[in-house]
């Protein structure tokens, strides 16, 4: 007589349930390991949140639109001040914020005992001299009064500005942290004075010429096209006033971060419209994070020696 074949049993349902589990388990532990090595996961499930001062401008929407078709959520984080974004982003309000040039950036670090970096450039914006009474630089009579920003960057630029159209002299030929006390007064065609960016536009009806940033042209009723001077944003020089997405120094590598940058830098819906917003005068720049981290380095060290020596 054959003896009959061992029945096999069949497979429980609740091991093949934990088969399952499991198998899911490996599954979003690999991809949680992915989000967390890129960065684009932070552990808390929340957006990268990036400081501005103009959170309605138009680059913003496809910058974000961009970002998120790359797997990043990205919040936009409206600031009335300049002055409020890089405690903000040093006391970890923020993650980043685009607001400032690299000169800017390293008389903060230096004033402040700070270390905030530069991750990736988005346009330099031309700094330019207007004027409601004159047509050109020339018609600008000896001894006439011309208005800059009294704040400590875009005062040293001006002055290279207003240099450069041959209206003032500076010692040495000035630098990113020159000064109202560096003009050589007797070799000098005018008298400059100074105010509150935001007053610059204000003050046209009552000086022969003005420096205004590019933020307060609009609120004087004016265009690019209305500039008799303006720097030269191609000058190898004019690179410190770059503007740049900045972190933290921890973050310096972060590579969700850097690709922020990039995303900014490649996409022709951005540009355009940080172009445009600008009134045609800003020159989208890409420019290699170590780039940047090298002019600040050498701006800052600028800023230090000057301060000790004052």
């Amino acid at each position: 007589m054959t003896t009959p074949a061992p029945l096999i049993d069949a497979p429980k349902r609740r091991n093949r349930l934990g088969l399952i589990i499991g198998a899911v388990v490996v599954v979003l532990a690999v991809v949680a390991a992915v989000l967390f090595a890129t960065g684009a996961f932070d552990g808390r499930g929340k957006a990268v949140r990036i400081g501005v001062v103009g959170a309605s401008d138009p680059q913003w929407q496809p910058f974000v639109d961009a970002a998120k078709e790359e797997g990043i959520d990205v919040e936009v984080v409206n600031f009335s001040e300049y002055t409020q974004l890089n405690p903000a982003l040093s006391e970890g309000e923020i993650d980043l914020n685009q607001f400032q040039h690299l000169v800017y950036l390293a008389q903060y670090n230096e004033g402040a005992g700070d270390d905030l970096t530069p991750v990736g450039a988005t346009a330099i914006y031309p700094l330019a001299l207007y004027s409601s009474k004159h047509a050109s630089v020339d018609e600008i009579p000896e001894g006439g009064t011309v208005v800059v920003p009294n704040d400590e960057s875009n005062l040293a630029r001006s002055l290279l500005v207003l240099q450069s159209a041959g209206l003032v002299t500076l010692e040495g030929g000035g630098s990113s942290i020159s000064t109202l006390d560096d003009i050589d007064q007797d070799a000098s065609k005018v008298t400059v004075t100074t105010v509150d960016a935001a007053l610059t536009a204000t003050s046209l009806p009552d000086a022969d010429a003005v420096i205004i940033n590019n933020d307060f042209v609009p609120d004087a009723g004016l265009t690019s096209d209305d500039a008799i001077a303006q720097d030269d944003p191609s000058d190898p020089a004019s690179l410190a006033y770059v503007n740049v997405f900045a972190a933290r120094a921890d973050d310096a590598s972060n590579e969700t971060y850097l690709q922020l940058a990039r995303i900014f830098e490649d996409t022709p819906a951005v540009i355009d419209a940080l172009v445009e917003n600008s009134g045609g005068t800003a020159v989208p720049l890409k420019t290699p994070a170590d780039e940047l981290r090298s002019i600040l380095a050498t701006t800052e060290e600028d800023v230090a020696a000057s301060k000790a020596a004052e």
